[in-house]
């Protein structure tokens, strides 16, 4: 990240498949982290199946660093957050990923992120060494999220905080087109109620202002772009009888 962002670190504790260390990579990189550490994971590093999973976030894993402890993993960070959900006999403050995301944005030191091993999550004595525990409300009958799943919430949530100012971008913001002006909007109108009055369509005559004022209700709703209307207005030249010239 670029700027004053101070992005938190992923932690992963003794992870144990280099698929779902590769698909972590993956949550990472679509909220802009990239500082991976990994504490003595299972299978060693670097895993052969973590690239695969990791579906093009190999940056992550290129500068992804090892770790034998969770002390060593985050002796360079000011303020480190335990994912669990469960408190395990540790008494420390409890947040949301929201409340946390807050707080990372709004201290001057970098933060770590705790994720526990696939099967048993963080173990009592690495909780301990965390400030604060980092957990949602989740159903009581039901509370396994997998590695992949519980790193995207937590960095999904820390990116809101970030915008544009961080290179996140909104897809869909570059994507759309600028409605047409109204002139135009009003040609394509036009043109089809020419038609539609030539080929008979408005009858009976005391419920012609009804039918076209339905018309033009349902032909303003959706925000038209000028290609879109452009598009119409060819069909109906081609409806119309209208051939395009030859070249």
């Amino acid at each position: 990240m670029t700027g004053a962002v101070q992005a938190p670190v992923i932690v992963l504790v003794r992870p144990q498949l280099g698929e779902n260390i590769g698909k972590a990579a993956r949550a990472m990189l679509n909220f802009g982290l990239t500082d991976l550490r990994l504490v003595s994971p299972r299978d060693g590093w670097p895993n052969p199946n973590a690239g695969p999973a990791a579906s093009g976030a190999d940056v992550v894993l290129e500068r992804a660093q090892v770790f034998e402890s969770v002390a060593e993993a985050t002796a360079d960070c000011g303020h480190v957050y335990a994912t669990t959900v469960r408190k395990r006999g540790v008494t420390k403050p409890v947040v949301t990923p929201e409340e946390a995301a807050r707080d990372i944005h709004a201290a001057p030191h970098r933060s770590a992120l705790l994720f526990g091993p696939e099967r048993s999550g963080l173990e009592t004595d690495d909780v301990a060494l965390a400030r604060t525990i980092l957990t949602v409300p989740i159903n009581p009958e039901f509370g396994s999220l997998n590695l992949a799943q519980a790193v995207i919430l937590v960095a999904y949530e820390w990116s809101k905080g970030v915008g544009a100012a961080g290179g996140l971008v909104q897809p869909t913001e570059e994507e759309l087109h600028p409605p047409a002006p109204q002139e135009e909007l009003e040609g394509m109108i036009g043109q089809l109620d020419a038609m539609l009055s030539k080929s008979g369509y408005f009858w009976p005559p005391e419920r012609v202002p009804t039918n076209k004022r339905t018309l033009r209700t349902l032909l303003t709703k959706p925000g038209w772009t000028s290609q879109e209307l452009r598009t119409v207005r060819g069909v109906l030249s081609a409806l119309d009888g209208k051939k395009r010239p030859k070249d």
